[in-house]
């Protein structure tokens, strides 16, 4: 996962890896964690929840806001990372490796998700 320029991203900055078996796994971006400061709580969604593509499905609060997470794509969870709700700094200190935020079994493809090409161009002016 630790390669950004092989994940797929969200205008809501989540990325979203490769589907292995049907399973992608979804954390937000380092353009995020920075917007958002330090990263105090995260609140997942647990196995088993149905989550909707473009819905909100948990929480991340920092030392600036408490910002809402939105599922890149539609499908089961099949494992939140109780590392980061242990220790939800990870989503600042290692975003796309140990500070992914849960592991979703696709219904369906995602319609919106862009490339890394995209979401820097996206970001760029920001």
């Amino acid at each position: 996962m630790s390669n950004p320029e092989k994940l797929r991203y969200t205008k809501e900055h989540e990325w979203l890896s490769d589907v292995v078996d049907g399973v992608a796994t979804v954390g937000i971006t380092e353009f995020a964690a920075n917007a958002l400061g330090d990263v105090v709580y995260a609140q997942l969604p647990e196995v088993g929840d149905t989550v909707t593509e473009g819905e909100t499905c948990g929480e991340l609060e920092s030392t600036k806001s408490v910002s809402d997470l939105y599922s890149p794509v539609s499908g089961e969870i099949v494992e939140a990372n109780q590392d980061v709700v242990d220790d939800p700094a990870l989503v600042n200190t290692a975003p796309f490796e140990g500070g992914w935020l849960f592991k979703v079994r696709l219904s369906e493809e995602p319609k919106d998700a862009l490339s890394f090409e995209e979401y820097t161009k996206l970001t760029a002016g920001n």
